[in-house]
């Protein structure tokens, strides 16, 4: 578990202008995440525009992703839906060398009970080949993970290690870090918010931001995570006008603007993703441009 303390960075997959993955761009953006500190990277999660990939695409970067790391750092595989079923097959099936765990988001659009979300996630941790992160991000999925049902899950399977929790509730976040097993790992999923998880005794972040900003994002983490939060808070800073602007007209829409500005990537999003605007983009390019100097 000790694995996924720190910056983990949830990988976008990059477009050629046709639509296709550009394998030459991941392998660059790879390298500029290590390069930069990050301790793990998640591949094909939300911000990997997952949803838009079929299935032979999804294995490829996957397996192009564990070749080009390399084992330099640890990896996380996105593996979520909606369809209980037809995950835990998947899952089960899952056998790409070199990954560490498996990120899975609480189902969407269905709108699950706790009791629904509690047995969604046992049939997936009695099956899995690799440690489970739960993922809670109601802003996508129309539904929460409470902190009840998560301190249930992390008591119930020992496979289970933590949960990437990006409801922005603080009282949830209260109750999740008084209350989880010890070595449980509560990883903040929301880049404007990871230092004051930090300081309830989170893990770090996985990181949207981090894909353009590997440096100052880690060095921010790392910062906290010593106790240092006068520095952590100052690096925090930096970054705030940029992260907004990540999220403005959509993630990783935003994300790919500043990517293609210092050179990694086009900006290319799938269909129903589009580009951001052109007043959005000069905002990043200047925000960008500031913060790297």
């Amino acid at each position: 578990m000790n694995k996924f303390y720190g910056t983990g960075v949830a990988i976008i997959t990059p477009f050629r202008p046709d639509g296709q993955v550009d394998y030459d761009a991941l392998g660059k953006l790879i390298n500029h995440l290590i390069d930069g500190g990050v301790d793990y990277i998640a591949s094909l999660g939300t911000t990997g525009e997952s949803a838009t990939l079929n299935s032979d695409e999804r294995k490829q970067v996957w397996e192009f992703t564990s070749r080009a790391v390399n084992g330099r750092i640890n990896l996380i595989a996105g593996i979520g839906g909606n369809n209980t079923l037809e995950l835990v097959e998947q899952i089960k099936q899952f056998n790409i060398p070199g990954y560490d765990a498996i990120l899975s988001a609480s189902p969407h659009y269905n709108k699950p009970t706790q009791e629904g979300i509690y047995q969604h996630y046992k049939a997936i941790a009695e099956v899995a080949p690799l440690p489970i992160i739960l993922y809670n991000v109601p802003s996508r999925t129309g539904s929460n993970i409470a902190a009840e049902t998560t301190i249930r899950l992390a008591n119930d399977f020992k496979n289970i290690i933590g949960i990437k929790e990006a409801s922005g509730n603080f009282d949830q976040l209260n109750q999740i870090a008084r209350d989880k097993p010890e070595g449980f790992l509560l990883i903040s999923g929301d880049d404007p918010i990871s230092l004051p998880i930090i300081a309830l005794g989170g893990a770090g972040l996985i990181s949207v931001t981090g894909n353009a900003l590997p440096k100052q994002t880690s060095d921010m983490i790392k910062a906290c995570l010593a106790g240092d939060f006068k520095t952590g808070q100052k690096l925090h800073s930096q970054l705030i006008d940029f992260t907004r602007l990540m999220f403005v007209e959509g993630s990783p829409a935003g994300v790919k603007t500043a990517l293609k500005h210092l050179g990694f990537c086009d900006d290319v999003v799938r269909l129903p993703l589009v580009q951001v605007s052109k007043a959005t983009a000069e905002k990043i390019i200047a925000e960008t441009n500031r913060i790297t100097g």
